[in-house]
């Protein structure tokens, strides 16, 4: 192999027809050159290694080559000889990354006066065009929006947000897009045919997939493989020197977490950092593993990008398979929320095992055991019944209990009451006669009923006649049984519950958090408060903040429970393990610090 150039400028392509995956710039390029429309600004957006910038050279050597100007450049004269080697004079190429002061504008458009040397045109080329200061564009606007007859301008960039609205208005604008898996393959397998390098296509998939949409690093990569290998490389070669060979790793973290095994996750993190990788490395290794299993868990199949061995695609069906969706989704959460604390400077080691761990044992969470116990409750009664559920695995409605107790009836009033009336169909709407107590239509999802609602539900349950018959079995509406049956249940979904009404209300949240369920009766639940706390229990009163909690325990436990609010000294201290019980101003000097308030003093009425 020759040394005088790399090989992704080596083979660059020279022609349109060389040009992989951006087929709508080719063609409109190809036209304007042929109807002799060529504007004079173009503005080339794409990410890196798309093909911006051989994009430009070749647009450059259809309108300067001899035999043109032409679509298909001769690449054998001196002009496109000149192009092609970077030693054009009508053809610069300026990196704004280095070059975004107001001088370089100024000494560009001294130099964009004078006409062609050789050619027909003067091309300028900016890579990074995104670079230039503020002071730089506005001294560069005027030239770009009117420069001189055969000069054409092609600005490069990979953040086209950053480019004033101004500059884009003067240009045309062109978008490339990252080429595909099988596209990169193809370059790959043309240039290893022009550098007679023997490579497999397992081998060629294996580079394409890491590329991540570069032809740049493709190319890049090969050439190193080239120096690693010679000129014929394995499949093994290529895993070595991409780091692939930790893909072991990978199926032991995923497999100690289809097993719940946290010993296991953190055992293999710490072989991972013993053998001198990077714990940020490899969580990012990890989401893309994590996204790869989701990929193929929902398709049902490894798609045709992820395949690289036969070995390698079972295990990926296989961990897909032992793994459900949402464990997948919230792994990448996970490790997602991990890097982001990397970011801002946390332990890369730490935050990797604690992410894992959470994963591998959602025990470790109080608010998501609470979820997942609900889940488990609802996965049981969906196993176990013939009931189909709602999309969002709410109870349609809620049937009152059948053992109410009613009052005895004497003779004389049994002879004196009428007829029993048929009961009409139950419905799911404008039906106060059902006794199913049905969900209000304009009701929030989330924040529950409102008061006016939880008013109007609590006289229709006081005034409803206590002789009431149920309905007939066969005209109940049919119902998943609630997840809370009894306080123990209500216990184990607090949690969730607390969390769920801080998302909503952070001062409602820390207020109800210091309240613990304390005993359920029907559809009434007693909230208990500790003897000093009756500042906040008057506040959890409120109607608007009871039909918020009302609203969060009927989102989580499924089922439509009544709040009340106690004192009960001898329920708060079991609960709170025996400590005591703060104070009323412990606990506004508590709110104070965690919402960072600060008190008021009264005024003096004297003054």
């Amino acid at each position: 192999m020759s040394s005088v150039s790399s090989l992704y400028r080596r083979h660059r392509p020279r022609t349109f027809a060389d040009v992989v995956g951006q087929d709508p710039v080719v063609r409109t390029l190809r036209n304007a050159v042929e109807l002799e429309k060529v504007h004079h600004a173009y503005l080339f957006v794409g990410a890196r290694g798309t093909g911006k910038t051989s994009t430009a050279k070749i647009l450059a050597a259809c309108l300067n080559c001899e035999q043109g100007p032409t679509t298909e450049p001769c690449g054998q004269c001196e002009s496109c000889n000149s192009i092609a080697q970077a030693t054009s004079l009508d053809v610069i190429e300026m990196d704004a990354a280095s070059n975004n002061s107001v001088d370089d504008i100024r000494e560009l458009r001294e130099s964009v006066v004078f006409a062609p040397i050789s050619g027909r045109h003067k091309v300028y080329i900016l890579d990074e065009a995104h670079m230039l200061s503020t002071a730089a564009w506005n001294a560069f606007l005027k030239t770009l929006e009117e420069p001189p007859p055969g000069t054409v301008f092609v600005l490069a960039t990979t953040e086209a947000q950053k480019v004033p609205a101004t500059v884009v208005d003067r240009c045309h604008r062109f978008d490339f897009h990252r080429p595909t898996v099988e596209q990169i393959i193809s370059v790959l397998a043309r240039t290893a045919e022009a550098e007679q390098i023997e490579i497999p296509p397992a081998a060629l998939s294996a580079i394409a997939r890491s590329a991540t949409g570069s032809f740049r690093d493709a190319l890049g990569t090969l050439e190193q493989l080239v120096t690693y290998s010679g000129q014929q490389i394995e499949l093994a070669d290529v895993l070595e020197v991409l780091g692939v060979v930790d893909s072991q790793l990978l199926a032991e973290v995923f497999d100690a977490v289809a097993a719940g095994d946290e010993r296991k996750v953190l055992l293999t993190v710490a072989a991972c950092v013993g053998g001198g990788r990077d714990a940020s490395a490899f969580a990012a290794d990890l989401e893309v593993r994590a996204r790869e299993l989701l990929v193929v868990r929902t398709l049902g199949e490894v798609p045709a990008e992820l395949r690289l061995t036969e070995e390698s695609d079972a295990l990926l069906e296989r961990q897909a398979e032992a793994l459900a969706s949402a464990v997948l989704v919230r792994i990448i959460e996970l490790l997602a929320g991990a890097m982001e604390a990397l970011r801002a400077g946390a332990d890369s080691r730490t935050q990797l095992e604690l992410a894992l761990v959470k994963a591998a044992s959602p025990a470790v969470d109080a608010s998501t055991r609470a979820l997942l116990a609900r889940i488990e409750r609802l996965e049981e009664t969906l196993g176990s019944s013939s009931i189909q559920a709602q999309p969002n695995l709410a109870p349609v409605a809620v049937s009152r209990q059948e053992t109410d107790v009613k009052p005895p009836v004497s003779s004389e009033d049994q002879e004196q009451t009428p007829e029993p009336e048929p009961e009409p169909e139950p419905v799911l709407a404008d039906a106060p006669e059902s006794p199913a107590i049905v969900e209000s239509p304009t009701e929030d999802p989330l924040l529950g009923p409102t008061p006016e609602q939880v008013q109007e539900s609590e006289d229709e349950q006081d005034s409803e006649p206590a002789h009431s018959q149920p309905a007939p079995e066969g005209d109940r509406l049919a119902t998943l049984p609630p997840a809370a049956e009894d306080i123990d249940s209500v216990r184990t979904l607090w949690p969730a519950v607390v969390d769920l009404i801080r998302t909503e209300n952070a001062l409602l949240g820390a207020l109800i958090a210091e309240s613990k369920p304390a005993s359920l009766s029907g559809e009434e639940l007693v909230l208990a408060f500790a003897p000093s706390a009756a500042f906040l229990k008057k506040k959890a009163e409120d109607p608007a903040n009871r039909a918020l909690v009302m609203g969060a325990l009927q989102q989580l436990t499924g089922v439509r429970l009544r709040p009340s609010y106690e004192l009960r000294g001898d329920v708060a201290v079991a609960l709170v393990d025996q400590q005591d019980a703060p104070s009323e101003q412990d606990l506004v000097e508590r709110l104070m610090a965690e919402f960072d308030a600060e008190e008021i003093p009264r005024e003096d009425p004297e003054a």
